[in-house]
């Protein structure tokens, strides 16, 4: 992928910024390839799109967005049998490549490109770092994800789409079973007993607190929706809408963020956050 850009741009850092932003590109329309094995020629045709447009930007020519640039032919209607194992096995191959990132980069990451929680602030305040860090990261992880793709390629890869459909029915089974007063045996089915809780105030507290902290929003009449899951190996992200009653509308901040960090399959660590008002 440098090599193409470099070949284009013919400049060491205009080259790595559009290798940066192809990266970008493949990872929010990697659903657009049909064949896997076309993989390879679709990044290096990314790339040269990217290039071509950046060239065009300098030469002040109106030029078409660069996701609209790559975008493959796509027929109407539903999508054959075939043509969705073909995705499944593109998006496999994706999070495998994301799997390979340190945990610090892929959650930036997973943060950034498969939530709502998608500015460089709100990202710094869930993980308790700078700002400038968070940035510091997902260059990082651009970077590195720009070589992974295509190394990872051949590999054998996880079943992305079953672990995150898992991983949906736990999340949906624990917040009804706090419906049901069942949440502290739902927890200790899946969360270590040792588990320390982060709440969005800075907070700390173990697994025992949350049961609790439950039962006051829905005695207040406030429901929790479940609106997006996010499922790697060792971290998984819920995001959820908290619904008020009419009669006390900001009981609650609108949505809340729970951070999960997995040992072996269980909860070790969890962060919340409520994501600023927008």
């Amino acid at each position: 992928m440098h090599a193409v850009a470099l070949g284009l741009l013919g400049h060491s850092q205009d080259a790595e910024d559009a290798v940066q932003e192809a990266v970008l590109i493949a990872l929010r329309r990697i659903g657009d390839v049909r064949d896997p094995d076309a993989v390879g020629p679709w990044l290096r045709m990314v790339v040269r799109n990217v290039c071509r447009a950046q060239l065009r930007k300098m030469s002040a020519v109106p030029m078409a967005e660069p996701a609209q640039a790559v975008a493959m032919d796509q027929s109407g209607g539903p999508p054959d049998p075939a043509e969705v194992l073909d995705r499944h096995a593109l998006r496999d191959w994706l999070w495998t490549t994301l799997e390979d990132l340190s945990p610090g980069l892929r959650l930036v990451t997973m943060l950034r490109y498969f939530t709502d929680v998608t500015s460089y602030e709100d990202i710094a305040a869930l993980c308790a770092t700078p700002v400038g860090t968070v940035r510091s990261r997902l260059n990082q992880a651009r970077t590195k994800l720009a070589g992974a793709l295509l190394n990872s390629a051949d590999r054998v890869h996880d079943d992305a789409t079953a672990r995150n459909t898992q991983h949906r029915k736990l999340a949906e089974e624990t917040m009804m079973s706090a419906y049901r007063g069942e949440l502290a045996a739902a927890l200790s089915d899946r969360w270590s007993p040792q588990t320390d809780v982060t709440w969005p105030t800075g907070k700390r507290t173990g697994i025992d607190y949350m049961p609790a902290a439950f039962d006051r929003d829905v005695s207040a009449g406030v429901r929790h929706e479940l609106r997006n899951v996010v499922a790697s190996r060792d971290v998984v992200i819920w995001e959820a809408a908290l619904l008020n009653p009419r009669e006390n509308p900001f009981h609650c901040p609108p949505g809340v963020v729970w951070v999960h960090f997995l040992d072996r399959g269980r909860v070790t660590k969890v962060r919340l956050y409520h994501p600023r008002r927008r």
